[in-house]
Parts: C-alpha cells; structure tokens; sequence
C-alpha cells in the first residue's frame, strides 16, 4: 500500500503561508554584528536575544548521536508539542479520526479533545499486545494517525516488530511510535527505520533517561517531508534559549548520561528480585522502561499506605487492563531502599 503524504496534510494547512521570525531571515556567520531587526532590548543578559528557531547546535548533536539528518529533526516544547502539530497539521477537526490503543500514554486521548478529532480505542491483548486485526478493523478513509507508545506506558513492554511493520505497510496515514522511554530498552529504536518507511513519525524526549523533565523538551523524526509541514505551522521561538543551551551541555554528555541509565537498570533488576517477596504483590510485569507496573490485592489501599509511608507512587487501577496496578518509577539506590522497607512494613502490620 503506497503512502502518500498529499492525501492526509490538511487543506488550510496546504495554503498556508508560514510566519517569517527575523532570525528565520537572517542566521549569524558568528562574526561581529549589530542587530537592529526583531526589537529586542539591546543590552546582554544572556537571555535578550530570540532564540535559533531551529535550535541547530542542539540539531547538530543529535544529528551525529542519532545518525539523522537535521532536516528530519523536529524539537518542541516538550513531546506534547510535537504530538500536538501531528494533530493541528493532519488532522481536520470534526472530520478525521485517530487510533491509540489502551492502556496507554493518556495525552493522545486528551489531545485529540482538545483538536476535537474522534478518538478510536483499540484495547490491547490480555498480554499487553498488539490487536491487528482489529486496529485494521476499525481504519477508514479518516483515520489519519496511530499512536504506539513502545516501551508502553503504563505497562512497560515493546511491542512485536512485525505487527509494528504491519502497521506501516498496510495504513495509509501516518503511524507515530512514541520512544520515551527507548533508552532503558535493550530494543533498537524505529528511527533506524525512518528511509524504509515514509509514513513512520519516532518521538522521543529529554525528559527520561536524558534526566531534563524540568526544561520540557521532545524530539520528533521523520521525513524531511514530514518535518517540513511540522516547521511550517510550529511557532517561531517555541524552544527557548534557556532549554536549547540545557540540552546542548547535557546531550553532550554521553558518558555520564549512559552511566545513570546503567545505574537505573541495576535498580529495576534488584527491585524486580525483591518485589515478588512482598506479600500483596502477586504479579511483576516485564519492563523495557524506567518503572515497573505490579499488581497487587487493593491498589487504592496500598497506595493510600504508600502515602502515609511517604512514598509517592503512581496507581493505574482505573486504567483498563490495569485493574489493581501500582506503578513504580525506579528512583536512586536511597529512594529504592525507601521503598521496600514501606512495602515490608506495610506487609507486616
């Protein structure tokens, strides 16, 4: 089935003519020069001047780290802006349809109220997987984008590669595999796989093992076609200098980056050893992520006592498929210590 971009860009979208930013008209060589073009305040603080629009030293480094060009790069103020463009540039509001397959990243769900497009659920398997034959089932001429969120989250596993692939050959919109949290899987990322397939948008984050959730920034990849229509409708400065020069010296660091998640690995296989000891726990999910996913006997009850333990977890008990779930970000080897003894302790009164 050929895919061709044309048929699922939105109309207005098409006609549109982007904003032009002054620092989108003029790029500095970095020699000397006397800005007098956007009308900004002229005296340094660091932060008086606009930022790159299209954060290119950032760029720069993924390119080399990712092995993708820059043009197939898109950044955002946080994912929830990217995956935000994905429904402004594609899909027509009251007309178009989407696919997210639940127990899932609940802000598809929400973004697609908030862009009031039609939000088509499809539930995966009692295994937590993909139900192709009724994702096939429930696509239309409307259906515009699938959201699969692999590792998923809340429940941590990647999904099969095939039925992935599947996916891409047989729908005729565009299928976005949320990558979040790729970085504590021992799974290849489907970036790699962005030239075989022209409808694949991979998203990832600076958030989770990059440890940046306070500067809110997420990465979009795809063809430069794709990326294209994103740039066309995103706003002018949506990353600010602040968050581009965080992320420059920490996407820099490599060495120390791999270390922590090395560190986080090790403590999700102690806790995946001690877990299964605890009384009212009766199931350990495999993960791919940075959080394990455990049922117990009364999620409402053993969060509550968590609470009082003064631990902070996250309870997915309301989620379908996720029926007396807690969730369980693997913290520092104190917070996980912290941990345990609040589940011994809770198991023993």
């Amino acid at each position: 089935m050929s895919f061709n971009l044309e048929n699922i860009v939105r109309e207005n979208v098409k006609r549109l003519r982007p904003y032009s930013s002054a620092r989108d008209e003029f790029v500095s060589s970095g020699s000397a020069m006397v800005f007098l073009d956007a009308n900004e305040n002229p005296y340094d603080n660091g932060v008086n001047r606009y930022p790159d629009p299209q954060q290119r030293k950032l760029k720069a480094i993924l390119t080399m780290q990712r092995n993708v060009k820059s043009q197939n790069i898109l950044l955002g103020n946080g994912s929830d802006e990217v995956l935000d463009l994905l429904f402004r540039a594609f899909c027509e509001p009251k007309v178009d349809n989407i696919i997210t397959l639940p127990p899932t990243y609940g802000m598809y769900k929400v973004l697609a109220g908030i862009n009031d497009i039609e939000n088509r659920e499809v539930l995966l398997t009692k295994d937590f997987e993909l139900d192709i034959e009724a994702i096939m089932a429930k696509i239309d001429v409307n259906t515009k984008l699938i959201f699969i969120c692999s590792p998923n989250n809340p429940t941590g596993n990647s999904f099969n590669e095939k039925s992935i692939e599947a996916l891409l050959n047989n729908f005729e919109g565009l299928v976005v595999v949320d990558e979040a949290y790729i970085d504590f899987s021992p799974k290849e990322s489907w970036m790699k796989k962005l030239k075989a397939h022209s409808n694949l948008v991979v998203t990832q984050t600076l958030s989770k093992a990059y440890g940046m959730a306070g500067i809110r920034l997420g990465i979009c990849m795809a063809s430069q076609e794709i990326i294209a229509v994103l740039n066309k409708i995103k706003p002018p400065y949506n990353v600010n200098e602040l968050t581009q020069n965080q992320a420059v010296k920490r996407v820099s660091n490599a060495q120390r980056i791999n270390s922590e998640v090395t560190e986080i690995l090790n403590q999700k296989n102690i806790l995946n050893k001690m877990l299964p000891n605890i009384s009212f726990i009766t199931k350990v999910y495999p993960s791919d992520a940075n959080f394990l996913l455990v049922k117990v006997d009364d999620a409402d009850k053993r969060y509550n006592q968590l609470i009082e333990k003064g631990v902070v977890v996250r309870n997915r008990t309301n989620q379908v498929l996720c029926e007396n779930t807690l969730r369980f970000t693997i913290g520092s080897i104190e917070e996980s210590i912290k941990l345990v003894k609040a589940l011994n302790s809770i198991a023993n009164e």
